[in-house]
């Protein structure tokens, strides 16, 4: 099943959760977002669906896609977690996973558009695979994490990498407003297959390419992991990390890294789950 928050174009300001068989959209009645959505009980989740595709419908690709959790309570984010990412920026690979935290303020949706700010030009790309959490649970296990996970969505952690690199806090590079698209839909788990492949690209040129298999830490780990720390909820993001490929690891041939810059467009892929592509514009 694949499950979205898209615009009311007939009412601006006002989302709506909605679901998505065979390429047509259909509304979730009363459900604002697919947060809301995953906070039902199953059997009310299947009654809700099984409404919805007797009803009107819109294709797919007229839909406007809006952050698919707008307000998470946590929006989780592992760095280092891609063997080959790990190389290129001259890291040891990490005994545990290395952890930090977006606000759901960052948030924004697969084909907004981002702006580049005038504080600080240095604006880069990860192409990235989010969890996003379906069922409560506290200290789970690696064995039964899959059962918490309500699905699986396309995500790109854009880094502000000069405000990201004037402390060994990351935090400051990594939550500037509406800069993290995620969507534009989320795949529940039973139809993802593991070691998808994962493509980034900028203005069509492959810049990143790797499989979900290459992760350090798998899904299951990180859930597991995480909610030791805080207890998991419907809703919560979990963004597992970037494969190489990223502009802070490349130069061109004056020897210049290749910042995302205005005009720019960013496609970010995984098989399966669907493309987001944002565009950027100056501030």
């Amino acid at each position: 099943m694949k499950l979205a928050t898209v615009r009311l174009t007939t009412e601006p300001g006002l989302t709506t959760a909605a679901v998505i068989e065979e390429g047509r959209l259909y509304y979730l009645e009363n459900l604002a977002n697919v947060q809301k959505f995953l906070r039902l009980d199953n059997a009310t989740q299947q009654e809700v669906v099984a409404r919805a595709l007797v009803g009107d419908s819109i294709a797919e690709g007229e839909a406007d896609y809006a952050a698919l959790i707008p307000t998470p309570a946590k929006v989780y984010c592992i760095g280092l977690n891609y063997r080959n990412h790990i190389a290129e920026v001259g890291a040891e690979e990490p005994e545990f996973p290395t952890v930090f935290a977006k606000f759901a303020s960052t948030l924004c949706g697969a084909n907004d558009t981002v702006e580049i700010p005038a504080e600080d030009y240095r604006m880069d790309y990860e192409g990235e695979l989010a969890i996003v959490i379906g069922k409560p649970g506290r200290r789970i296990s690696i064995e039964d994490a899959e059962n918490h996970i309500a699905g699986y969505a396309v995500s790109n952690d854009v880094s502000m990498r000069g405000f990201q690199g004037r402390t060994t806090e990351w935090l400051q590079g990594k939550a500037w407003d509406k800069s993290t698209p995620v969507g534009p839909w989320l795949v529940t788990s039973e139809e993802f297959t593991p070691g998808a492949k994962i493509t980034t690209k900028v203005n069509g040129a492959v810049v990143q390419e790797d499989s979900t298999d290459d992760l350090v830490f798998s899904a299951a780990e990180l859930v597991s992991y995480l909610s030791v720390i805080n207890e998991l909820q419907p809703g919560d993001l979990i963004l597992t990390g970037t494969p190489a490929g990223v502009a802070l690891g490349r130069r061109d041939e004056h020897g210049r890294r290749p910042w995302l810059k205005a005009g720019d467009t960013l496609e970010t892929s995984i098989e399966g789950l669907g493309t987001s592509a944002v565009k950027f514009t100056s501030a």
